[in-house]
This record gives structure tokens, sequence and C-alpha cells, in this order.
């Protein structure tokens, strides 16, 4: 308990001995919402010359305080959210009762939201490329990658429930060792995870939303593209509803084949995402993402990644940027320009 001046005499104080009543203690404004006047009387404020521990306890305190009379009064002015649980994939949610927008791309943080019931959803890169320079961790190799309309279609099954089909329509990819001078070239259609993503919190309001991604990658390609073994993880995303910026976390593991030798490790993920509207309908974008491995003699894997968002409308999107490897095991660079729609 944090303990403070020597208490002084207090003549306001009733003389019968009674404790005054508990609207007396908490100072009001003439609308009956929390005032910050008299604050001083109710919170015990060290002066200056305190410790740096009383006077860190005194600012928690009082932040604590702030933040539950702003929760209570954000709560008092939201509206409850309409009962949306009777609709599904047959029973589509009503245009009127859609959720805002939003989407798993372009960045590696998801979000926590779904498709609406009976609605379908398209998240695709027009086209992206890949671009990886000799280094400590991948030799003297340079690799260059393209890829043609790689895109994630959704469907949404129930309110809190949507079914995902994540596939690579065209992957090309040119590896040119400079050791010895071989280069090789690996073009085809680039494998299928099919992922379901649950919300548990938050889907249809409220200052917190939670969802799991399960999901499983398929050994289906074409070119050799792929290391012939099933692989799957869990994403989890999380996301705060703060006024005017985009604010998304994801942590989450994957179980991947080994890329030396037999067996199977895990790789460990979590990313953070803000974004802010600049002008008019078009808004900017950072993330930073990082990957550990289990697997024996591997780096981790760091990215500073950037990019435009334009709202062409409620339902479509267009997204351009580019994600920038901070770490040898990393790519050195990843552009994109892609599109969300929903319909």
């Amino acid at each position: 308990m944090m303990s403070g001046p020597t208490p002084q005499t207090d003549r306001s104080a009733p003389t019968n001995g009674r404790t005054p009543p508990a609207s007396a203690l908490t100072p009001a404004s003439p609308n009956g919402r929390v005032s910050l006047e008299g604050m001083h009387s109710t919170i015990s404020v060290p002066p200056h010359h305190a410790g740096f521990w009383r006077q860190w306890r005194a600012f928690a305190v009082l932040s604590l305080w702030l933040a539950g009379a702003l929760r209570v009064v954000a709560e008092d002015a939201a509206e409850p959210p309409p009962d949306k649980s009777s609709y599904n994939l047959f029973n589509p949610t009503p245009r009127a009762l859609m959720r805002e927008l939003s989407a798993d791309r372009p960045d590696k943080t998801d979000c926590p939201f779904t498709v609406d019931a009976g609605h379908f959803q398209i998240e695709m890169d027009f086209a992206n490329m890949t671009y990886n320079q000799p280094n400590s961790e991948r030799g003297n190799v340079r690799v260059t990658t393209f890829e043609t309309a790689p895109m994630n279609l959704k469907v949404g099954l129930l309110n809190n429930l949507d079914f995902q089909l994540v596939y690579t329509s065209y992957r090309w990819e040119e590896t040119d060792n400079r050791d010895t001078g071989i280069i090789e070239r690996q073009s085809g259609f680039d494998g299928i995870t099919p992922r379901f993503k649950v919300n548990l919190v938050g889907n249809d309001g409220g200052f917190f939303a939670l969802a799991l991604i399960p999901f499983v990658t398929l050994p289906v390609s074409s070119g050799n593209l792929e290391n012939g073994s099933v692989e799957g993880g869990l994403g989890i995303p999380y996301a705060f509803d703060i006024p005017g910026w985009d604010v998304g976390f994801q942590t989450g593991f994957q179980f991947n084949r080994n890329v030396a030798g037999s067996g199977y490790h895990t790789e460990f993920e979590n990313s953070v995402s803000i974004g802010h509207r600049i002008i008019g309908k078009l808004s900017l974008s950072e993330e930073f993402f990082s990957s550990v491995s289990t697997e024996r003699n591997s780096d981790w894997v760091g990215t500073v990644d950037t990019w435009l968002t334009y709202e062409v409308n409620k339902n479509m999107r267009l997204d351009g940027g580019v994600y920038i490897g901070v770490t040898p095991a990393a790519d050195d660079w990843h552009t994109w320009v892609g599109m969300t729609w929903r319909y």
C-alpha cells in the first residue's frame, strides 16, 4: 500500500463522525460523468521530491484509475452488437449487418476477424517478386522468385467461423550458384493450404479481439517446388481497438520438415503490425516479424515490412509494399501489388 505524508486535520470532515457517502469521494461533473477535478483529494499524490518508486506507484495507480474510468464511459456509450448467431453459409448475413472489411493480407500478421456468414472474400497478389543476394547464410548463391496470383479464398460458414484455401497459381524460381556456375530454374503450381479461422472474442465489437487459425499445408504442387511433406501449425492473431489506428499482433507455431535430413522441427513466429490513415482513403502500415526455428544450425528470421493500402470502397482494397530482411536467414526483399475483394 502506498504511504503518504503525515495526515493533517480535515476541516471539511463531518463533525458527527459518520463516513461521507461514496458519491462524495468520486468527483463528478454536472452531467454525472467522472471528473478529474478534486482528484488530489481522492488519490494520494507524492511531492516532487519523493523517491522514484513512490512516484512510479502513484503514476501506476493514476493510470489504472484513468483506464478504468475511460473504459466505463466507453462501455456505457457503446451499443450492444446485433445478434447474428442465426446466420450461416446458407442464410447469409444481411449487408446492413456486415462487419467492416478486414483481411489477412498484405502483412504476415493475420487479423482476428472472420468473413461474415454466407459471404466470400478474395485476397491475392497480382504479382510479387523475392530476391536474395549471396550471404553467409545461403552461401554464394543468388535466388530470384516470381509469383503470379497467389491467393487466399475465404467463405464465411458461421458468424464466427470461416474457411480459407491458400495457394499459388504459378511460381518461377531461379537459383544461381556462383561457385559452380550452375543455374537451376523451376516453375509450376505451388501447394495448397486449407485453414479455418474461429473468432473467440471481439468479432462484432469491443476493445479486444482474438482468433485461432489452424492450418495444414498439403504436398500438392508441380515442378518440384515442394518438399513432398505435410506441414501445419496454428496462428493466434489478436488486436486492440484504438481509434484512428490499426494495431494487430500474432503469435504462432509451425511444424515443418527439416531442411537437412529427415524429421520435423518447430518454428515459433511473432509479429506486430501498426497502420494509420495518412490522407483520404490511403493508409500507411509498418510491421516487424520474427521466426525462430528449433532445427539445428538454423538462424532466426527477422523482417521489417511496410505497405500502402487504398480503400476503393467498403468491399475492395488495393495494396502494395515490400518486406525487408534484417537478418541473414531472411529474404533480402519481397515486393508485391495486390488486392482484397468481398462479395
